[in-house]
């Protein structure tokens, strides 16, 4: 029985781990194949609007 409820754990997180990973593996797969030019448009943008703002929290070095 103990090895039963072992089996059932170990498969029902592996179910649930690669269900978790599939959508950021397919978008990753999606921009690389169809990405083009905007492959990096949010990490881009995001830089862009990050631009000037002050750093909090954290250690000073």
């Amino acid at each position: 029985m103990g090895a039963y409820i072992t089996d059932l754990v170990v498969v029902a997180l592996l179910i649930i781990g690669i269900t978790a990973f599939m959508g950021d593996i397919t978008n990753g797969i999606g921009e690389r194949l169809f990405g083009g030019k905007r492959r990096s448009e949010y990490v881009d943008q995001n830089a862009r609007f990050q631009t000037g703002w002050k750093a909090v929290g954290g250690k000073k070095k």
